[in-house]
């Protein structure tokens, strides 16, 4: 069995975007991109999610030939604007345009930073630039390729929902924003004018601290930003006491590839989870953190290659997608045996955090959520429902 799992949440559902839909599974892979993995891992990651019924995050690098062996994809733009960029490197609408409607992009999401190194933007090793790569994101070779700390499309809170606004109407697609959490004031800002206007990224990807790069200082990835599941927390806290989690659709990353914490974060207000790491090591990671140099002994994060040659797309295809399936199978199992029939609806009450060898508290009490925080919208829920009925009657 697949065990299907659709999260109940609709992307794009609450600002009617023309192409909104419920994703097929509430367990998707996260962003990495083609650059930092080699074409054969890529490949792999698009099959193997297709083959679970799963979405595949493109990371900031762009779209490649890679991506398109028939998987659903989430096409991340990031700083660098990589497929998404004019000659001079700054933001293109028709390039979107043109990028969007040559692959299976079901919604486009903004990177404003990533967990591991939140405030340094992205970089490429020279090492790992390739002529295919070079021109998919239209850099030159034999230099580091900077992503920018920060976006030059917009500079602020309204500024970035209006771009969010122009994408979603020339595109019709979902569109969201993923970053790490620091300074809460952002979030304060974003939900007071989603509030006021209205107006909202479809979704939101919060990347915990925990997350994982190729390529970061040591002190960054282990320092900065604040971990999953207290980032996670304080955002969605913001967005309750205004009332308006019902706006946005929660993804959560970092470190949620085991159904114990990946049921927590759905219980926390996470209405889907992206993995990276784990989908890594399902095709053939096995974390020698040579990354970096572009020498990766199993061919999944190096351009090298004799290397690439080592990693089976299909055979690895596979084993991504049993492990899709085998979480959805486990965190489908727990919810049941608490008595619920989707992970999405166990409430916080029903888990209980242990502080030490004889204390526990639950968790609810530990996050500070008042009742009836980190459920879907009742509505969603009755939709879902219905979703779910007429499947099993076909």
């Amino acid at each position: 069995p697949d065990w299907y799992l659709p999260a109940i949440r609709v992307l794009g559902g609450y600002r009617r975007r023309k192409l909104a839909f419920r994703p097929t599974s509430i367990v998707n892979t996260s962003a990495m991109s083609y650059g930092s993995l080699s074409s054969a891992a890529v490949e792999a990651i698009n099959r193997g999610a297709t083959l679970a019924g799963a979405m595949q995050n493109t990371g900031e690098g762009g779209i490649s030939n890679h991506h398109r062996m028939g998987g659903d994809i989430i096409w991340q733009i990031g700083t660098g604007y990589f497929g998404a960029r004019d000659e001079l490197g700054k933001f293109s609408m028709a390039r979107v345009l043109e990028s969007v409607g040559s692959a299976k992009v079901r919604a486009i999401e903004i990177k404003l930073s990533q967990g591991a190194k939140p405030g340094l933007g992205g970089v490429l090793p020279a090492a790992k630039i390739t002529p295919e790569i070079a021109k998919i994101r239209g850099i030159p070779m034999g230099r580091d390729c900077i992503s920018p700390a920060g976006h030059t499309a917009f500079t602020d809170v309204s500024s970035m929902l209006d771009f969010i606004e122009g994408l979603a109407d020339a595109t019709g697609l979902p569109v969201g924003i993923k970053s790490a959490v620091g300074d809460l004031g952002f979030w304060r800002s974003l939900a007071d004018l989603i509030e006021k206007t209205g107006r909202a990224p479809d979704f939101i990807t919060i990347d915990g601290g925990e997350g994982g790069t190729g390529a970061a200082p040591l002190v960054f990835t282990d320092h900065v930003a604040l971990p999953f599941k207290l980032g996670f927390t304080q955002v969605y806290k913001i967005f309750a006491e205004r009332g308006i989690t019902d706006r946005v659709v929660f993804i959560g990353s970092g470190k949620l590839g085991f159904p114990e914490n990946g049921l927590l974060a759905l219980a926390m207000g996470c209405d889907m989870l992206n993995v990276a790491r784990e989908a890594m090591m399902a095709i053939g990671c096995i974390q020698a953190q040579r990354c970096h140099t572009g020498h990766c002994p199993t061919g999944v994060a190096t351009q090298n290659k004799w290397l690439v040659r080592g990693l089976d797309p299909t055979l690895k295809a596979a084993r991504l997608a049993n492990y899709l399936m085998t979480l959805r199978k486990d965190l489908l199992q727990l919810s049941n045996a608490i008595g619920h029939v989707h992970p999405s609806l166990v409430p916080l009450d029903a888990i209980e955090l242990v502080d030490s060898n004889t204390q526990t508290r639950s968790a609810r009490e530990a996050f500070g959520y008042q009742d009836g925080w980190g459920l879907p919208p009742e509505m969603e829920v009755l939709l879902h429902r219905n979703d779910m009925t007429s499947r099993r009657a076909s």
